[in-house]
């Protein structure tokens, strides 16, 4: 299997390691601005933004008798899309990932958290979509565009599970970028079947990528399940029960009476 230069989940080793370096250079805290994909593409392309996610690395780190604490704050925007999962009928199987992290300069040396990472790290990434993902082998790298930067994008396929069913899946990942303070690079997984239709959506996601995130579209997402995404206003599904309290409060039925209100709304309280 050939091994490149790959994206994990940001391993806890290489992020430690990284922090101990900053941390002898006085460096204690870094974070990363959260990208996502331009609105138009996530609907052109189906995807929809699901979550934002902030994760950090602390260590303590020694300098002499002196100790510091090393923070790194990292993002993870996750798109979504339902597609055929066969017996499981229409699942959330293709996934879209933007990832940053922010750019360390010390003592005139780049420390990227995000070079020299192993496949097997970059599986994990998507593990809360796919369980027991192996079997990861290297198909080939082409060119694409991301952040109106081109850069290479290699392709993988692996054998993975989805809810307990076998499933074969193709794997994108671009190689890392340079933003103003950041690096940031994405990754695409889908079921291999869809290979035909689904390349050239996550293509068009990478190219898609902004800046900037939705944060009405994840705010909508992180307050509900997937269910209650799909039905759009389950947040103000609670207000039915206040609606229908107010109904008796307001003895509608009393106005179009017109006269006597005050004792048909208390013989309605009685």
């Amino acid at each position: 299997m050939k091994r490149r230069t790959l994206l994990g989940s940001l391993g806890v080793a290489g992020l430690t390691g990284l922090s101990g370096c900053l941390g002898l250079v006085g460096l204690a805290r870094h974070e990363s601005s959260p990208a996502g994909v331009d609105a138009t593409v996530r609907n052109e392309t189906g995807y929809e933004q699901t979550a934002i996610n902030e994760f950090s690395v602390e260590r303590e780190v020694g300098v002499s008798i002196a100790t510091e604490t090393v923070v790194i704050t990292n993002y993870m925007t996750e798109h979504e899309k339902a597609v055929d999962m066969g017996p499981l009928g229409e699942q959330r199987g293709a996934v879209f990932i933007v990832l940053t992290t922010p750019q360390v300069n010390a003592l005139g040396s780049q420390f990227n958290p995000v070079e020299d990472m192993s496949t097997d790290e970059l599986v994990e990434l998507v593990a809360s979509n796919y369980d027991d993902i192996g079997s990861v082998s290297f198909v080939e790298e082409t060119s694409v565009t991301v952040f109106d930067e081109s850069t290479t994008q290699s392709r993988y396929t692996a054998e993975a599970s989805f809810q307990g069913q076998p499933v074969d899946v193709a794997l994108h990942v671009s190689e890392a970028i340079e933003t103003d303070d950041d690096l940031l690079v994405t990754v695409g997984v889908y079921p291999n079947e869809f290979d035909w239709s689904e390349e050239e959506q996550i293509f068009s996601l990478m190219d898609g990528v902004v800046p900037d995130i939705d944060e009405e579209a994840a705010g909508d997402t992180e307050n509900g399940t997937d269910e209650s995404d799909s039905d759009g206003n389950d947040t103000d599904t609670g207000s039915e029960s206040d609606t229908e309290g107010n109904d008796t409060d307001t003895g509608n039925g009393t106005d179009e009476n017109g006269d006597n209100e005050d004792d048909d709304l208390l013989s309605d309280s009685n």
